[in-house]
């Protein structure tokens, strides 16, 4: 029978206002979806559009444009999809969120968009609802599934109203989340905190705090860290990425910053990464320097400034020995690291400040002088890479500036900077650690008077004027510039660029387990 003879005269009893006494009408159009094409395209219109007079069939209704979903025909298909948000009612709109999330693992781009805008569409109806079939599927639907759901809310959910995304939606999102956290790759980490941190009820300073606690137990900071672990080392770093972020004066980073002193700087050398070309130890060395700034107070102060002492000691050469004719004894020179001192001395700077005596009461006097030497010869190194780089720097503007081979110059010049500053501080008698200085991969805040001050210190390219008050040297006085210059690994800092958690889902970022497959609608 042709689609007309079949459904068009149920369509028009069905309009004509006598609905209730239809029943069986409706039937027919549920029915059509067993038919050619043509009756398929009439049935994905006319089911939504008196499926609202039709509760007893309610379950049929939707069962039957499920169907048109799947249909082999395409424009079938997105028909069927376009009209689904016509069926998000009351107790109904869970099971179509569920439905659209499964179809957000279409391929054709059309169809993908189709599903996106539906979604969207009932979101506005009911968030709550929209939000229990989206993560209904993120915790138990096939990886495809899962995986774009996820990125369905990290760019989405920005993109909605206020009026939608309420407070207690918000607090469902975050209940929600804490679930699917038990249980995610790197990569889905990263999204849903950058889903959390989007929120604006935890845009405050509980709220940073919860998404700190919340990384804190992914972390895992209570396990033995395990350096020759790549997972165990990556993982950290993950986490210590997304942590980094949030903190601030009211939101301190001290259970980080007292686990990388504890656990991860003695074992600095041991480190090891699933990432090539990866410096993992300067990686590691740069969120350290980045977290001291906000470490709150740390119980066991003195025990992990001294660990940090003692690895800065290892970065800070003694001079090497000379004859007495005044040449080299035979040593090689030492290698200045610049980028690793860079972070290494703010990070002990940053903690100094709170036991300020740690340098002339905590350490001997034979420690106290064998730092201040290591210090000055550093100090002396740096001049001579500050004056090279400045002279390579000078008359240099705009596009000239932008090679590569400059970008990595003024970095350099930055790090070399920044170590000159804050040696300065360290030779005053006793220790100060007042000056300001902003990290060569950090971008420059505006100066206070202070910063200024610290800024104009950099500035200067004779060593620090305090040296003199220091113990005198013997024969290694004769200063000889020490080989090496800067990490090559000069570039700017991302915390998402590198690389993500090896293996699947877990606690461990493993496996997440067997799950169902198939259509659960």
């Amino acid at each position: 029978m042709p689609p007309e003879g079949l459904l068009a005269p149920a369509d028009k009893r069905l309009a004509s206002g006598a609905v209730l006494g239809h029943k069986d009408a409706y039937q027919a159009i549920l029915d059509g979806v067993k038919g050619d094409a043509k009756e398929k395209r009439l049935a994905a219109q006319f089911i939504p559009k008196f499926f609202k007079h039709f509760p007893e069939l309610a379950d049929s209704a939707i069962n039957a444009q499920l169907d048109l979903c799947e249909d082999e025909d395409v424009s079938i298909r997105r028909q069927a999809i376009k009209e689904l948000p016509q069926f998000a009612t009351g107790d109904n709109l869970p099971r179509v969120a569920d439905i659209l999330t499964q179809l957000l693992q279409s391929d054709d781009s059309a169809e993908f968009n189709l599903v996106n805008n539906a979604l969207l569409s009932i979101f506005k109806m009911d968030a709550k609802g929209t939000l229990g079939g989206l993560f209904s599927q993120i915790l138990q639907g096939e990886d495809i599934v899962r995986e774009r759901a996820i990125k369905f809310l990290s760019t989405k959910l920005k993109t909605l109203p206020e009026e939608v995304m309420t407070k207690e939606v918000e607090e469902f999102i975050l209940a929600e989340s804490k679930k699917v956290l038990e249980d995610v790759t790197g990569e889905e980490f990263v999204l849903f905190m950058k889903i959390l941190s989007g929120l604006k009820s935890l845009q405050t300073v509980s709220g940073r705090q919860q998404l700190v606690e919340l990384v804190a137990e992914q972390a895992d900071l209570e396990q033995t860290f395990n350096p020759s672990d790549p997972d165990c080392v990556d993982r950290l770093l993950q986490c210590t990425r997304q942590a980094v972020p949030l903190f601030s004066k009211n939101v301190h980073s001290t259970k980080f910053v007292t686990y990388f002193c504890e656990h991860v700087l003695p074992n600095l050398s041991a480190l090891t990464t699933p990432v090539e070309g990866l410096d993992i130890q300067l990686e590691v060395l740069k969120l350290l320097a980045e977290m001291s700034s906000f470490c709150g107070d740390m119980e066991k102060l003195e025990s992990n400034l001294k660990k940090l002492f003692d690895k800065l000691l290892e970065y800070m050469p003694l001079p090497p020995e000379e004859a007495e004719n005044g040449e080299n004894a035979g040593n090689e020179e030492p290698k200045l690291q610049f980028s690793y001192v860079e972070c290494l001395l703010y990070s002990f700077h940053q903690l100094g400040r709170k036991l300020p005596d740690f340098l002339t009461a905590k350490l001997n006097a034979e420690k106290l002088k064998d730092f201040k030497i290591r210090l000055q010869y550093f100090a002396r190194g740096l001049q001579v890479y500050i004056r090279q780089l400045r002279l390579a720097l000078q008359g240099k503007t705009g596009e000239a500036l932008k090679t590569e081979e400059n970008k990595i110059k003024v970095v350099a010049l930055k790090i070399t900077n920044n170590i000159n500053v804050l040696i300065k501080d360290l030779f005053h008698i006793p220790p100060s650690y007042k000056s300001t200085v902003t990290l060569s991969w950090k971008p420059v805040q505006k100066a206070d008077a202070s910063q200024k001050r610290a800024s104009e210190d950099t500035t200067s390219s004779s060593p620090p004027k305090k040296a003199s008050a220091g113990p005198k040297r013997d024969a290694r006085q004769i200063y000889n510039p020490p080989s090496g210059k800067y990490s090559s690994n000069l570039g700017s800092f991302s915390y998402e660029q590198r690389g993500g958690f090896r293996g699947g889902r877990g606690r461990g970022w493993g496996g997440r387990g067997n799950r169902s497959r198939g259509r659960i609608y």
